[in-house]
């Protein structure tokens, strides 16, 4: 069977699933269809997420599309499933397929809880509150970077006038776009002073470059040292041509109109992870070492650069 075929199937079982759903079929098969079109990368609307307000009704967590639909809902099962079990509550874990999907559900405020990257927190804060950061490789932090090849004899970002640089995701990427453009910027060079181009995710922007198809690759600079990145390239040919002040992590944020006790339970059981076995199970799968508590001040330092590489941008607080 073909991939094609695959999902056609997987569509139309999630069709009908849906269908019996809405005649008033069991509750686990809301879950099913959910996890479905998870692994096909579907947008959902506002009629398939509740805004689950009352004290019984399912949470929602959103993580946003930093890896394909199919290994974003693999990594997070496990950290879901146990979210669900601690708190006594079902939860509904969804992803998009591309950045612009996911802010719509951003927007739409469809998630209870949502992982997404530093410029959607700030985007966002007048809809959530932001209660745990990323903790990766034993670090609470990241920095942005530019990659070029070792074998490219650039060795100065100013070298990169008129060259071709790729960035990972869109203009919304805070580690693979609005970082290394500060960068850029830094170097004294403008957005038409180079040729931009994106790829799907901050992965392959990497990817891309380690192929030849860009002179330098914007992107967070632990990227290299992803399994999905290590497993696909030889990442010993490429190398950091400048890196940003460190910014605390990726982060985890709760709607705001969610009651304080539950978002205190939430943001405890987040950063006490790591203090079990199972826990840190349930890191190790998610490719993490930790959550690290987080409050909206830390994510000033991410306004101050935003507001240099997109003057325009209105910030909310």
């Amino acid at each position: 069977m073909t991939d094609a075929t695959k999902d056609t199937v997987v569509a139309k079982n999630a069709d009908a699933l849906i269908q019996r759903d809405r005649a008033g079929g069991e509750p686990g098969r809301r879950r099913v269809v959910l996890g479905l079109l998870a692994m096909l990368g579907l947008t959902l609307d506002a009629q398939t997420i509740p805004c689950a307000r009352a004290a019984d009704a399912p949470l929602v967590m959103g993580i946003f599309p930093r890896r394909h639909a199919t290994l974003t809902t693999e990594l997070y099962e496990p950290l879901a499933a146990y979210l669900s079990r601690e708190l006594g509550r079902e939860l509904q874990l969804v992803t998009a397929k591309d950045f612009d999907a996911f802010w719509d559900g951003v927007e739409q405020r469809r998630f209870d809880i949502v992982h997404y990257n530093q410029f959607h927190y700030v985007r966002s804060a007048d809809k959530y509150r932001v209660i745990a950061h990323n903790e990766e490789f034993g670090l609470g932090t990241v920095a942005g970077a530019l990659y070029v090849r070792k074998d490219s004899g650039i060795s100065a970002i100013g070298q990169l006038r008129g060259r071709k640089v790729v960035f990972g995701g869109g203009t919304d990427a805070m580690m693979s776009y609005i970082l290394p453009s500060y960068l850029l910027l830094q170097a004294g060079l403008q957005p038409t002073d180079y040729e931009t181009i994106f790829s799907k995710n901050p992965p392959n922007s990497l990817i891309s470059l380690f192929h030849g198809k860009a002179d330098a690759s914007g992107a967070g600079d632990i990227l290299i040292d992803l399994p999905v990145v290590r497993n696909a390239m030889d990442t010993s040919s490429v190398t950091h041509l400048g890196m940003t002040e460190r910014i605390l992590h990726l982060p985890w944020a709760v709607r705001k109109d969610m009651p304080k006790a539950l978002s205190a339970r939430i943001q405890a059981l987040l950063v006490g992870l790591k203090a079990s076995e199972e826990g840190r199970a349930i890191l190790t799968r998610a490719e993490m070492t930790g959550f690290g508590a987080a409050s909206d001040v830390d994510y000033d330092p991410h306004r101050r650069i935003i507001r240099k590489v997109m003057p325009a941008m209105t910030i909310p607080r």
